[in-house]
Order: structure tokens, then sequence, then C-alpha cells
């Protein structure tokens, strides 16, 4: 009796693991989250990116010239981190467009 008992657990453990894990990863909700959000991919517009950066270094430059130092330093700033993201974006699509080598 107890052997049979025993391999009904064990089954019943194998059966809810197969379950568990035959599940996507999209339909798994938490269990405070009624709804699964999926998010658009992150798309970048070198072009669009290189004017928004020549845009802020201009007027970095015109407030140097007024005499507003803080906010020129402010917008060369803001100028570098959309340069250091326009990098980051230009690379990460030059490295998804590489087939796999493996």
């Amino acid at each position: 009796m107890t052997k049979r008992l025993s391999a009904l657990a064990v089954s019943a453990a194998v059966v809810g693991g197969f379950f568990i894990t035959s599940v996507p990863a999209q339909a798994a909700t938490s269990a405070g989250q009624g709804v699964v959000s999926v998010e658009s991919p992150v798309t970048c517009d070198p072009g669009q990116m290189r004017q928004q950066i020549a845009n802020l270094r201009t007027k970095a430059e015109k407030l140097r010239h007024l005499g507003e130092t803080a906010a020129a330093k402010k917008a060369l700033n803001d100028a570098a981190a959309l340069e250091k993201k326009l990098t980051a974006c230009i690379k990460a699509d030059d490295d998804a467009s590489k087939p796999f080598l493996g």
C-alpha cells in the first residue's frame, strides 16, 4: 500500500513539474498581476538623435554666451548622455545584424 502511495506521489510530482515547465513564459503571471504586458522593442533613429545632440550643443553655446554656465553645463551633459545612448544603440544594431557563428 505504501509503495502505491509513494509511486502515486512521484507520478503526481512529475506530471505537475511537466505542466509547470511546459507553460510559456508569456502566459505565466505573478500572483499580484493579472495582465501580462509586452513592451514594444526599443528602436533608435540615429538621424533624429544626432539632430537632438546638435541642438543641445547649440543651446549650450548660446547659454554660455549669455553667462548661464550652469544651464550650459546641463545641456552639454544631456548631449553627452544622448551621444552615449546613440553609440550604444548603433553598437547593438551592428551586433544584432551579425550572424551567429557557433
